[in-house]
């Protein structure tokens, strides 16, 4: 599959087939904020401009102490669409898928690897594990997916574990959500994985890292080429992508507005 054209005129027309053109937010960004007050967090989060919400588990659970229809109720009351969330595959697995049910959420999203085991048994055995959990969420109208970050690219003769994961999940069943700051800070390029599994990424973090310190940052000081990363967002397969930052110059809502203002500037 050809890599996407370059250019302004591709960033408009591929952001017609998914609905990239309202960037989201992962709530993890701005995570003390959401545990003081979450109706408060979330109207500022409105009126930075952000219309598609991922949550995260929190000491609150997975909602910072709202209810799943209270969150879902703000949110719309917003203009926003509480569209993913992020999770722990344990014990309270079917608690968690209906409370998602009850939220409304599309996407169930596991935020880390639920066993330990830099091998590429464990990383098969979880791929399988991942497969059921896929078909669990189907059943509910949700759809499972995995989030990484930077250990998943280590390998162990010669296999990048990531890989496997990719190549042992289904594409209908696990939906891989790229965190594209850590595949960058590893040391590998978003673009490869693109080109090598396409249509394999419908959801992104958003995130630019400082190679240095290994931290996030505001879009344009780290080292992630956001542009030619949003030119091939039709070869990933996006659907949604969510800005996530962090480690701040400030604090999360100025980051937040200085992202928003850098990607308006983009007219993708």
């Amino acid at each position: 599959m050809a890599v996407a054209a370059t250019g302004l005129a591709a960033l408009n027309g591929l952001s017609a087939c998914s609905n990239t053109k309202s960037p989201g937010i992962q709530l993890y960004t701005v995570r003390e904020e959401m545990l003081a007050d979450a109706t408060g967090t979330l109207k500022k989060v409105a009126a930075i401009g952000f219309k598609e919400i991922e949550s995260a588990r929190s000491e609150k659970g997975n909602y910072y102490g709202l209810s799943p229809q209270e969150i879902k109720k703000v949110c719309g009351d917003l203009g926003m669409t509480l569209r993913s969330g992020h999770v722990h595959v344990d014990g309270e697995w079917e608690k968690t898928l209906d409370l998602a049910s009850e939220s409304g959420q599309e996407y169930l999203i596991c935020s880390s690897m639920p066993t330990q085991g830099q091998t590429v048994d464990n990383y098969q055995r979880v791929a399988e594990w991942f497969m059921k959990n896929g078909e669990e969420c189907k059943k509910r109208n949700l759809k499972f997916g995995y989030h990484n970050h930077d250990y998943e690219f280590e390998s162990e003769n010669g296999k990048v574990l990531y890989d496997v994961l990719l190549e042992n999940t289904d594409a209908s069943t696990v939906h891989m959500e790229l965190d594209l700051g850590w595949v960058k800070v590893t040391g590998n390029d978003p673009l490869d994985y693109f080109k090598r599994y396409p249509g394999r990424f419908p959801l992104w973090h958003l995130k630019d890292m400082d190679p240095v310190k290994k931290e996030s940052t505001e879009f344009g000081k780290g080292n992630l080429p956001i542009v030619e990363i949003l030119e091939n967002m039709k070869l990933s397969g996006l659907k949604y992508f969510f800005v996530e930052q962090e480690e701040y110059a400030s604090s999360p809502f100025e980051s937040m507005t200085y992202n928003m203002a850098y990607l308006n500037k983009l007219k993708y």
